[in-house]
């Protein structure tokens, strides 16, 4: 038995056409209004029954930055007008005098909902019990008292689990079922948005991010013509202008694509800068082409080098640069590197500069990459997938400085600036080499004599044709948000990564693998089981460090109370990397955090 509806109001003076249903709860539409008009996307509220709950907090518009003002509402006033929401919804309730039905899912079925007839009322009722298992998930998530996972491994799931079938069947499922799938897949599944989930650079949980996506689906078009999503692909245009402006190309005539995935944006930096070097290579192919090569560094994304095999040019055709301690590309190196392939009879053709390493967090410098490349002619890409986000911060950018200076940038707002996933983008500074790189003219599709200006159907400037809509939530964020909103995250991930540097530098059990301040909210660590502490430093000891990460990991797993991620990088054995996106995390998640690593790790 599931769902709740509204049988009957006692207040006859209730328009029905004024009303909207909120968790099986009807309140007046212009009390919606109200309650929406003077509530930012930082103080979040959902109205249930007596009561407005806090969602969530990300961040105070007040004493972050004394010379601005972030919100035109003051926060006073803001909570003044929340306080007298809650004991208006209060006095609402007692006024209310509802009638509840549950609604039996048991014999109703998915061809029982819209588009069948009369299906009305029962689609209503359905998806506001996908709503309710939806929003119990959502605070659940935001819950640091509550585990970020259930773990189970592979062949529990495959053979069932507490009547969670994974089987598919011939014959259809009661709603009711469904409805039980809904709640134990979200149940098994990891609490990404959890303040205590820090194993991958995308975590956090937007609430206006969350609505964009639902719109998105509830939409289901398709970017590739502007006739079937005309407000999407206008939303496109006007976010990457915006992107563009912040890298610093304001004044150049530039392009651009989303794209689905930092992978996919860095495969479209090599397929445009080969084609714009040999145009030939779209009609006769890799044999027409001379032996060509890559340049990128040995901390960089490994995505290059699959896009290197995808395109046909090799992976042997990739060459890695050497890095500083710190995981930045010597130039020095890259310069040695180019000449002897051209002593070879390579043709040097593509740089990929890094704007925030997966692991370490280093930023590659930029500008003396640029010299290089300009002085030998190369196409300079920056990825700046995971540290594109510090564009946003005033305080920050400048470790991209140079990245104006780049043909071509991937720039994934689905990790530090918190947009669900998925949402990268793909920005080129030449406008016109996407279309003529990608062009394939589909008459069904791109015919050149429709009503509009078809330079909106941008299906052909992608190596897709179908293409999910990934910039409304993106779009919806910024308009919430702002761009002082987006600083105030990224501000709040930094200064976070730097206490907890402060913190592993003032307590024995840690050690950093290397000590210097974080660029970005990379923080890499090592656990000092005491165990280890009387062992001399030598390969015995590498030996023994290198299978704490692993364990500590595993238990950390099985118990579900947070997730860090761990990994070898070069000669260093398995060590903790710590990253900071989530704007639910707080300072006592980090020491909760650090006390768990010692709790899991100290008989080892």
């Amino acid at each position: 038995m599931s769902g709740v509806c509204l049988k009957g109001i006692r207040n006859q003076n209730i328009e029905h056409s004024q009303l909207d249903r909120h968790r099986g709860i009807l309140v007046k539409a212009s009390s919606v209004d109200k309650t929406i008009s003077n509530v930012y996307s930082g103080s979040l509220l959902t109205i249930k029954g007596k009561e407005i709950e806090k969602v969530s907090s990300f961040f105070q518009s007040d004493g972050i930055f004394p010379d601005e003002q972030v919100h035109r509402q003051p926060t006073q006033l803001r909570e003044k007008h929340i306080s007298s929401l809650k004991k208006e919804n209060e006095e609402k309730e007692k006024d209310t005098h509802s009638e509840h039905l549950l609604t039996n899912f048991s014999n109703i079925y998915a061809s029982d909902l819209l588009p069948t007839r009369n299906g009305e009322e029962l689609t209503d009722q359905f998806l506001l019990d996908v709503v309710e298992i939806l929003l119990n998930y959502i605070k659940k998530t935001y819950d640091g008292k509550s585990k970020v996972l259930d773990f189970h491994h592979p062949h529990q799931f495959l053979e069932g689990l507490e009547g969670f079938s994974l089987e598919l069947h011939d014959q259809p499922e009661p709603l009711e079922q469904i409805l039980v799938d809904c709640r134990d897949t979200l149940k098994y599944s990891v609490k990404t948005g959890h303040p205590r989930y820090f194993n991958q650079l995308s975590s956090g949980l937007d609430i206006v991010g969350l609505a964009g996506e639902w719109l998105t689906a509830t939409a289901n078009t398709n970017m590739f013509t502007y006739e079937i999503a005309p407000v999407f692909l206008v939303m496109e245009e006007i976010l990457l202008k915006k992107m563009h402006e912040m890298v610093g190309w304001r004044e150049k005539e530039v392009d651009g694509i989303f794209s689905p995935g930092g992978t996919i944006s860095n495969l479209y930096s090599v397929l445009v800068a080969r084609y714009k070097q040999f145009p030939e290579v779209k009609t006769k192919g890799m044999a027409a082409l001379p032996h060509i090569a890559l340049f990128v560094s040995e901390h960089s994304h490994y995505s290059v080098k699959k896009a290197a095999a995808v395109l046909g040019i090799g992976t042997d055709n990739v060459i890695t640069v050497k890095c500083d301690e710190r995981g930045k590309m010597i130039p020095s190196d890259l310069e040695a590197k180019i000449l002897k392939a051209k002593r070879q009879e390579h043709i040097p053709l593509y740089v990929c500069a890094t704007a925030g390493t997966t692991v370490y967090g280093a930023f590659d410098p930029l500008d003396n990459i640029a010299d290089i490349c300009e002085k030998y002619g190369l196409w300079m890409h920056v990825d700046a997938s995971w540290g594109g986000g510090l564009l946003m911060s005033r305080k920050h950018s400048f470790k991209l400085n140079g990245i104006q200076r780049a043909n071509s940038v991937t720039w994934n707002p689905h990790k530090l600036m918190g947009v669900p996933l998925q949402c990268s983008a793909f920005l080129v500074c030449e406008k016109g080499l996407l279309q003529a790189c990608n062009q394939m003219s589909a008459g069904y599709l791109f015919q050149p004599d429709k009503q509009y200006d078809t330079t909106y159907d941008t299906g052909d400037k992608t190596i897709q044709c179908g293409r999910h809509v990934d910039v409304f939530k993106l779009w919806l964020m910024w308009k919430a948000k702002g761009t002082r909103g987006f600083e105030i995250l990224v501000n709040k991930s930094l200064e976070l990564a730097e206490y907890l540097y402060k913190e592993l530098n003032s307590r024995e059990n840690f050690e950093l693998v290397f000590d210097a301040e974080p660029e970005l909210t990379n923080v890499c660590f090592w656990f000092i089981s005491p165990s280890l502490r009387g062992v001399a430093n030598g390969p015995e000891r590498q030996k023994l460090l290198h299978q704490i990460a692993p364990k500590i990991k595993a238990r950390m797993i099985e118990e579900g109370t947070t997730m860090l991620n761990y990994q070898p990088h070069g000669d260093k054995v398995n060590f903790f990397r710590m990253v900071f996106s989530n704007p639910a995390t707080k300072k006592s998640d980090v020491d909760f955090l650090l006390e768990e690593i010692e709790r899991l790790g100290k008989d080892l």
